[in-house]
C-alpha cells in the first residue's frame, strides 16, 4: 500500500448537539465549510474530542456518513471507529469502507487491555482486517487508554501483520518514542502528532502532519508556527507556540470539562456545536463569558 503523509493540520471536530443531547447532523455541512476556511487537511471524527465513546454505534455511523457526504474537496476524512468491544470496532470499519472515507484509526481497548505490543497488534491487525482498502491508523493516547506501549515498538511488530497500516495518531508527551516512530523503517509512516501545546516540539523532531481539537478555531495560528519554523525564524515560532499554550490554559480552565469549553467557543465563531454528553459538564453561562473575555485579549481566535 502506498502511504499518503500527510502535510499540515487535521482538526479533531466537536460531534454537534442539540439542547437535548440528540445529534445535529444539520449543523456538519457548515462545520466542514469551516474548517476549510481555517486551510486544515482533513477532520478526524468521532475520536476524543468528537465524544466518540458517549455514542451509540448507529450514532456514530450516521456522523459517518454526514461528514463523507458533505466534506468538501481537500479536506481528507478520518473516522475513529475504536471500541472496548472488538466486533463493534470491526463494524464500523467495514462501514467506514463501504460508505468511503480517506482512513480508520482506532485507539487502543481503554476497559481490559492488551497484552502488551503482541496483543495490542493482534487487536489493531483484527479492525483493520474489516476495512483492507482503507489505510489504517492507530491512535496512541495512553492518557485515556492506561495503554502505554511504545509506538516504535508497536511498528516494528504491527509492520508485517497489518497491511494496510498507514501510521499513528501520536497524541502523547513521550518526544523521544515520537522521534524514533517518525524515524522507523526510513521515516515510511505517516506519524501525527496530536499534542497542539507541543507542536513547535514536534515540528523540530520531523512532524509535518498533526491532529487536534484546537485547530478547529486556531488553525491559522498554528499555521504561523509552522510558517516561522519553516523559514528558520524560532523566536517568532516559539512565541506564537506561547500564545497557543496561553490560549489552552485559559480555556482548559474555563469552569466546564475542557471540551464542553471548547465546543463553547465555537458558538462564537458561529459554528454551533451544542452541548457535551455526560459524564462531561459544560460552562455556566458565567463561566463561559469570562472564559471567552479571556481569549478576546489573547487574539487567537479564527474569524
Amino acid at each position: 500500500m502506498t502511504i499518503q503523509k500527510t502535510n499540515g493540520l487535521v482538526a479533531a471536530p466537536f460531534t454537534p448537539m442539540r439542547a437535548d443531547g440528540a445529534l445535529n447532523l444539520e449543523a456538519i455541512p457548515a462545520f466542514a465549510q469551516h474548517l476549510q476556511r481555517l486551510g486544515v487537511v482533513g477532520a478526524f471524527i468521532c475520536g476524543t474530542t468528537g465524544e466518540g465513546a458517549s455514542l451509540t454505534l448507529a450514532e456514530r455511523r450516521s456522523v459517518a456518513e454526514q461528514w463523507r457526504k458533505v466534506a468538501p474537496p481537500g479536506l481528507r476524512v478520518i473516522v475513529h471507529v475504536g471500541h472496548t468491544c472488538l466486533d463493534d470496532a470491526r463494524e464500523l470499519a467495514a462501514h467506514a469502507q463501504a460508505i468511503g472515507v480517506d482512513s480508520i484509526a482506532c485507539l487502543a481497548p481503554y476497559f481490559f487491555k492488551p497484552d502488551g505490543v503482541a496483543g495490542l497488534v493482534e487487536w489493531c491487525a483484527r479492525i483493520a482486517a474489516a476495512a483492507p482498502q482503507l489505510p489504517f491508523y492507530y491512535y496512541h493516547m495512553p492518557s485515556m487508554t492506561g495503554c502505554n506501549v511504545p509506538v516504535a515498538d508497536f511498528l516494528a511488530a504491527a509492520a508485517a501483520r497489518i497491511p494496510n497500516l498507514a501510521g499513528i495518531k501520536f497524541t502523547f508527551e513521550d518526544l523521544e518514542d515520537f522521534g524514533r516512530s517518525l524515524r522507523f523503517a526510513d521515516g515510511r509512516y505517516d506519524v501525527l502528532f496530536g499534542r497542539d501545546e507541543l507542536l513547535h516540539s514536534a515540528l523540530k523532531l520531523g512532524a509535518r502532519g498533526a491532529v487536534g481539537s484546537t485547530y478547529n478555531w486556531a488553525a491559522p495560528l498554528y499555521r504561523q508556527v509552522i510558517a516561522a519554523y519553516d523559514r528558520g525564524d524560532e523566536a517568532t515560532a516559539v512565541a506564537l507556540q506561547a500564545k497557543a499554550v496561553e490560549m489552552i490554559k485559559i480555556l482548559v480552565s474555563g469552569g466546564g470539562h475542557p471540551i464542553a469549553n471548547f465546543k463553547r467557543l465555537m458558538r462564537r465563531l458561529s459554528v454551533d456545536c451544542g452541548p457535551t454528553r455526560l459524564p462531561l459538564t459544560d460552562p455556566t453561562v458565567a463561566q463561559a463569558t469570562a472564559m471567552l473575555a479571556r481569549l478576546e485579549g489573547l487574539d487567537c481566535l479564527a474569524v
